[in-house]
């Protein structure tokens, strides 16, 4: 499989998961509604596992631009796929919004709040305060690429120099993937964050997780469901970059 395809798919399969979870809490009359925070948490973390496990294989399982711009950053990536890979990974998760809202398409109709609409498709913040909510998606996603880092233990470079778990794109080694990792870890590391820094802007750490569904919110035909919150877009979009900037440079500092 063409990793570019494995990225679109492994970010509709996480958005299926997360939006999905989230469609089945807060949306009415579903099975899972007044679940909770708990049950939101552990489902985007099996939309990572799923993802990661599925995907790794073909283009490694960024699933997130946050992820390879730490990478490319610290030299495990190449940077001549850091385009095409967000682009992907933002195509993805505007397909797995368009999947949730296919699934939850009668409790859309029979919904009347337009936040909880909307926070199926894309983050919003607890309490607007834009430097201190781009400091929480910087801490997150610092979080989870540094943690991505060390997962990977013992290292990616062998004693030779050589590098190890590569990608291969043409017969050429571009770096390093999620895809060599065990699926677990990386799904168990979410988990984490969510439950411990996912309250003041429900943690992104992913700008292609917030977008691309966040553009099928704006495009789809949902009944009564408000704006798409543009003014907060970027947000989940900067904070990422730059949390993933810095766990690279600090990864590289030692």
């Amino acid at each position: 499989m063409s990793p570019i395809i494995a990225e679109i798919i492994g970010t509709a399969i996480l958005i299926l998961f997360g939006g999905g979870v989230v469609a089945n809490v807060v949306l009415d009359k579903t099975k899972g509604n007044g679940s909770g925070w708990i049950v939101i948490t552990w489902g985007w973390a099996m939309g990572v596992f799923v993802a990661v496990f599925a995907m790794g294989q073909f283009s490694g399982a960024h699933i997130n631009p946050a992820v390879s711009i730490g990478l490319a950053v610290a030299g495990l990536f190449d940077w001549a796929m850091v385009v095409p890979y967000i682009l992907a990974q933002t195509l993805g998760g505007f397909i797995g919004g368009v999947l949730v809202w296919l699934a939850y398409k009668d409790h859309f109709a029979v919904s009347e709040n337009q936040e909880l609409k909307l926070a199926i498709f894309s983050t919003g913040p607890a309490i607007r305060n834009y430097p201190a909510n781009v400091l929480t998606e910087v801490i997150g996603t610092f979080i989870l690429i540094y943690g991505v880092l060390y997962l990977a233990s013992p290292g990616f470079v062998s004693m030779n120099g050589e590098m190890l778990s590569t990608i291969v794109i043409e017969g050429k080694d571009v770096g390093f993937g999620l895809g060599s990792l065990a699926a677990l870890p990386v799904a168990l590391l979410v988990l984490g964050i969510g439950l411990a820094l996912g309250g003041p802007t429900g943690y992104a750490i992913n700008p292609a997780r917030d977008l691309g569904p966040r553009i099928a919110h704006a495009l789809l035909p949902i009944p009564r469901k408000g704006g798409s919150d543009w003014a907060y877009s970027w947000v989940p979009v900067v904070g990422p970059a730059i949390g993933a900037v810095l766990a690279a440079l600090l990864y590289l500092a030692f």
